[in-house]
């Protein structure tokens, strides 16, 4: 089959890495394969490396960006029309919600047998006025009609979409976020070697977080979180990997607090250089304030680092009670202290939830899994169209 895929933009995130990979796998099974992205990266980083050594075609779109312009969303949907009714794909599958609304309007317009949307979370959702929610919720809705099938990265996201009335529960299905799991293991060498890198001593406890600095990935919760932890657990230390426009205000606030020695702010590294970092954490701490699967949960686990999360979206789905991790409320700091210590604590249940997080996510999480998932549903589809 020719396959197309479209997404907003390739920062250094988790659906655009489960992009690549998808674009990646579907292209060694011998499909022709185009990716089709916009230009903007900025402090998250860029995949369009990766993309290039994937094997398919890439198209870069400038009109296609994330912000809203209604002219140059014109623009955009117009441009991608026409490069589906030349290559005349056999499937479409968009990804992120502005490529989402432009791409399967563009798909259905050029008269593509197959359009496939990713929800890798929901586009409305709690941190947004109303009127923002009804406005991007009556613009899914709208999408869905023109879409053969819905993927979603967790059952959470079926649950809340169908909830919000985007399409009946039967045109969904659930294939997890691939993960390229060979490259996560413990490893007792990089384990030391960036722990000095961090000047953190053997028995300090590492608490680590892999986000964007910005305000809905739940570092203002995290934060307080860490005032209550260190008060009754002076061994913590904190590690921040990523980068993002909230980075100096975050510096900010740990230097009001007395906390800014406690926290080393790795920035921002490639995917490669963070499943190698993963091996200096105890544990991996995820307050996100929406999320459709953590993957950098997913990515702690397999490489043996228990989880610490909020229980909202699909992080439930990952980190599994008294198996892999301790889920908390939604937005319960105390309680988010509270986990913290338990693990700090007691380093056999660390070692036990990292060993059976590994194992879990080991066989739920593998990235061939997710294209042999799609790849089956690309040709179910594409049978019944024909």
């Amino acid at each position: 089959m020719h396959i197309c895929h479209v997404i907003t933009r390739l920062i250094i995130g988790g659906a655009q890495e489960n992009t690549v990979l998808t674009c990646r796998g579907l292209a060694q099974r011998g499909h022709l394969v185009t990716l089709i992205a916009g230009p903007e990266t900025g402090p998250e980083g860029s995949l369009w490396e990766q993309a290039a050594e994937a094997g398919c075609e890439l198209v870069r779109l400038p009109s296609l960006r994330r912000s809203v312009r209604p002219v140059r969303d014109w623009l955009a949907a117009s441009a991608l029309r026409g490069i589906f009714r030349r290559l005349r794909p056999d499937v479409v599958h968009t990804h992120s919600s502005k490529a989402g609304i432009l791409g399967r309007w563009a798909a259905a317009q050029a008269g593509v047998p197959v359009v496939v949307h990713t929800i890798h979370g929901m586009s409305f959702n709690r941190t947004q006025p109303v009127f923002v929610r009804r406005f991007y919720r009556a613009l899914e809705r709208n999408a869905a009609r023109r879409t053969t099938a819905l993927v979603t990265v967790a059952d959470a996201m079926t649950d809340q979409a169908v909830k919000a009335g985007l399409a009946p529960r039967d045109r969904f299905v659930t294939i997890r976020s691939g993960i390229e799991t060979d490259r996560f293991a413990p490893q007792v060498d990089l384990r030391r070697r960036y722990r000095q890198d961090w000047q953190i001593e053997d028995d300090d406890i590492v608490v680590g977080t892999v986000a964007r600095l910005f305000r809905n990935k739940g570092y203002e919760e995290i934060i307080d979180a860490m005032l209550a932890a260190v008060a009754r657990e002076p061994r913590l230390r904190f590690v921040w990997i990523g980068d993002g426009a909230d980075r100096s205000g975050y510096e900010r606030r740990l230097t009001d607090i007395g906390l800014r020695d406690r926290v080393h702010m790795v920035g921002l590294v490639s995917p490669e250089e963070v499943a190698r970092c993963l091996n200096g954490f105890d544990i991996v701490l995820h307050a996100s304030r929406w999320e459709g699967l953590p993957r950098a949960i997913v990515q702690g686990l397999l490489t043996g680092v228990p989880a610490v999360s909020f229980d909202n979206d699909g992080a439930p789905e990952v980190v599994l009670p008294d198996k892999t991790g301790i889920l908390v409320p939604y937005g319960d700091t105390k309680r988010l202290a509270d986990a913290i210590v338990t693990l700090a604590a007691d380093p056999d249940l660390r070692r036990r939830l990292g060993t059976q997080g590994r194992a879990h996510c080991l066989e739920a999480f593998d990235w061939h899994k997710m294209v042999t998932d799609l790849e089956d549903l690309y040709t179910r589809l594409h049978d019944s169209h024909t």
